[in-house]
C-alpha cells in the first residue's frame, strides 16, 4: 500500500473503558443500559471539556455539557466490538486485528485447586482470598493479615484475571513480579486466563491504597497484529503505559510503563517528538483502574476534563499526522451493583482528517476497522487482520 506520503505519525490513544452507550448485544452481558460517557456526564450535569466536543465526543452519545459540534479536520463514528467478552485484552487486541471467538475463562467463584495449590507450592506459602472482589476492598479486609503473615492476596473479577496483591514492604516488587511469572506459567490450557496482574500496595490498616507499580503478564496474541506488521514495514511502534504487557511485547519497538494519566501524556509526547515514522500507543488506564472500577461518576468526570485540558499539546505534537481517540470497552460508574467493566460501544474519534468538513463514519464493525485504517495511512501490509479500513472517507 502506498499510504499517505504526508503522514508519517499517527497516535492512537486508547482511553480505557471509555464507553458511550450499550453494544446491541449488552443484555447478553448483563449491561443493558449502560452508557460510561454519557452516565458520568449526567452525574454531574455537564462536562467542561471543548476539545473532545470539537472530536465529535457529542455527537456519539447524550453527553451533558459537550455539544454535537465537531471541528474541521475531524471525524467521529462509534466501534462495536466482534470479538467475545468485554475485557483489556480483547478490546485492544481487536483494534490492531484480531477478533476472538471465545471469551478467555473467568472464575466468579474463586480458582480451583489445580491451579491455587501448584501456585502455592511454588511460592512456599497459602494464599488469602481466593475469590471475586474490588481491588481495593480486599486490601481493606485482608490487607492487615497479610502483613502479619507474608501472605499473597489473590483475587480476580468479572474479568480474565488472576490478580496477586501484596504490600510492598512485605513483599519487594521483584518478587511480586516474579510470582506473577509462576501463575503465569502455570495458567495454561483451560485455565489460560487473558493476564495476571501484579497489584503491589502500601500504607497502613485504614489507609491502603495501590501504587502505580503494576504489570500484567498476558497470554500472547494468537497471530501477528497491527503493530507487528507495523514494525516490519520500518515505522517505530512505541508503547506508552500497559500497551507492553497487553500484547507481551509483540511488536513494540520501544515502551515506557506510566503512572498516571499525565504522565501517560507526557510520555506520550515525548515519543511523537522523535524522528521517522511512527506510531504511539498509548493507554491512559485512570479512568477504568482509579474511577469505572471504583463507582466513582465524579473522579471519572474529573478525570475527562483533565484529558480535554491535554487534547491541544496532543494535536499540536502530531502535528501534519492524526490522533485518532478511542476505547476498548465501557466501565459505567453509575451502575452501583457492580463494579465490572460494561459491553459497550467505543468512540473512534480521530483529528486531522484531509477533508474541510467533520466526518461522520458511522457505526463500524470490528474494532480492527480503525487498525486496518491506521495501516492504510501508514502504507502498512498487512496479513489475516480483520476489519475495513475508513481512510477514504477521511482523505476525501
Amino acid at each position: 500500500m502506498a499510504g499517505w506520503p504526508d503522514v508519517e505519525r499517527i497516535l492512537l490513544l486508547v482511553c480505557d473503558s471509555f464507553g458511550v452507550g450499550e453494544a446491541p448485544d449488552a443484555a447478553a452481558y448483563g449491561d443493558a443500559g449502560a452508557n460510561t460517557v454519557g452516565h458520568v456526564a449526567a452525574a454531574v450535569r455537564g462536562l467542561d471539556a471543548p476539545n473532545l466536543a470539537a472530536l465529535g465526543l457529542g455527537c456519539l452519545t447524550d453527553v451533558a455539557g459537550v455539544p454535537p459540534d465537531p471541528a474541521p479536520g475531524t471525524a467521529h463514528g462509534k466501534m462495536i466490538e466482534a470479538s467475545a467478552g468485554k475485557d483489556t485484552i480483547t478490546g485492544h487486541w481487536e483494534i490492531a486485528g484480531i477478533v476472538l471467538d471465545r471469551p478467555f475463562p473467568t472464575y466468579p467463584k474463586g480458582f480451583p485447586p489445580e491451579i491455587i495449590e501448584p501456585f502455592e507450592r511454588a511460592v512456599g506459602l497459602k494464599v488469602l482470598g481466593n475469590k471475586a472482589a474490588s481491588g481495593t476492598e480486599i486490601i481493606d479486609e485482608l490487607g492487615q493479615e497479610h502483613m502479619a503473615s507474608g501472605r499473597p492476596i489473590v483475587y480476580t473479577s468479572a474479568d480474565s484475571v488472576f490478580q496477586v496483591a501484596c504490600h510492598v514492604d512485605v513483599v519487594p516488587l521483584e518478587t511480586l513480579y516474579a510470582w506473577c511469572r509462576i501463575a503465569r506459567a502455570l495458567l495454561d490450557g483451560e485455565h489460560r486466563v487473558g493476564r495476571v496482574i501484579a497489584r503491589p500496595f502500601a500504607g497502613g490498616p485504614g489507609s491502603f491504597h495501590r501504587t502505580p507499580d503494576r504489570r500484567d503478564f498476558s497470554v500472547p496474541p494468537p497471530a501477528p497484529t497491527l503493530l507487528d506488521f507495523a514494525q516490519k514495514a520500518g515505522v517505530s511502534v512505541c508503547a506508552v503505559g500497559k500497551i507492553r504487557d497487553i500484547f507481551d511485547g509483540q511488536g513494540i519497538t520501544e515502551f515506557r510503563y506510566s503512572r498516571s494519566n499525565d504522565d501517560g501524556i507526557d510520555i506520550t509526547l515525548d515519543y511523537l517528538g522523535g524522528p521517522g515514522p511512527k506510531l504511539v500507543v498509548t493507554n491512559l488506564v485512570d479512568f477504568d483502574s482509579k474511577y469505572g472500577h471504583r463507582n466513582d461518576p465524579k473522579g471519572y468526570a474529573a478525570c475527562i476534563e483533565a484529558l480535554d485540558r491535554r487534547i491541544p499539546e496532543l494535536e499540536r505534537a502530531v502535528g501534519d499526522g492524526l490522533l485518532f481517540l478511542t476505547g476498548d470497552h465501557g466501565c459505567d460508574p453509575t451502575t452501583m451493583d457492580s463494579t465490572d467493566h460494561t459491553r459497550e460501544h467505543t468512540p473512534v474519534l480521530a483529528w486531522g482528517a484531509r477533508r474541510p468538513d467533520p466526518v461522520d463514519l458511522g457505526v463500524r464493525r470490528p474494532f480492527g476497522d480503525l487498525g486496518m485504517t491506521i495501516a492504510d495511512i501508514l502504507g502498512i501490509a498487512v496479513e489475516g487482520l480483520s476489519g475495513t479500513s475508513f481512510a477514504p472517507l477521511l482523505r476525501g
